[in-house]
């Protein structure tokens, strides 16, 4: 294993550590705003899997939805640079993408990372494609619109992963319309996985 990757893995699960009892009281209260500011990572268990489907798969063309802080850029990254590939990931917040590009410096995988600043659905509309494997991890009521400008764009074998499909319990119902979005779509067929906070894996052909 890299140690200059595992070594910035184990900063991010500090502060995840850190901040589990705030996010569990700001969930509980519904705070979306003040939620944003913290890491809210995909776990290892996720993230193992997602790093393991895109070297299995040999993508290259690697699509992040929903950057935050890097968490899961940084096991993408890895990834992609096992497979050649690169990865697109887009975020909304500049504080955000500062903090990660620096995370991912610090791993050595910048060259295997491209930063997009911006609105995730604007910047979607830009993007060509196509793309080999989607993580799609930001506000949930967003996952359909970003899957609706994805679709067209999805390579033949095609993955994508969305994450927060079981917990938290208060996204479960724009989760739920996600994932019955995703069962209509044409050429997908999909399965729901209770990892992590359960992901919905969703193959395109």
């Amino acid at each position: 294993m890299d140690p200059k990757v595992e070594a910035v893995r184990k900063e991010y699960q500090a502060r995840a550590d850190r901040e589990a009892g705030i996010g569990a009281r700001l969930q509980a209260a519904n705070s979306r705003e003040n939620i944003d500011d913290l890491l809210l990572p995909i776990g290892p268990a996720t993230a193992t899997i997602l790093s393991t489907l895109v070297e299995e798969c040999g993508s290259r063309s690697i699509l992040e939805v929903g950057t935050s802080y890097g968490y899961s850029t940084v096991w993408l990254a890895e990834a992609a640079r096992a497979t050649g590939g690169i990865v697109t990931t887009l975020e909304l917040h500049s504080r955000k993408v500062e903090y990660a590009r620096a995370q991912i410096a610090k791993a050595g995988l910048a060259e295997f990372v491209d930063f997009k600043l911006g609105d995730a659905l604007e910047t979607l509309k830009e993007l060509p494609g196509p793309f080999e494997f989607v993580l799609l991890d930001l506000w949930k009521d967003l996952y359909i619109p970003c899957f609706d400008l994805i679709h067209p764009k999805l390579a033949n074998g095609a993955l994508i992963v969305a994450d927060n499909m079981l917990h938290p319990e208060r996204t479960r119902p724009d989760a739920n319309r996600y994932r019955a979005r995703v069962r209509e779509a044409a050429g997908m067929t999909t399965v729901l996985l209770p990892v992590g906070h359960g992901i919905e894996l969703s193959r395109y052909r």
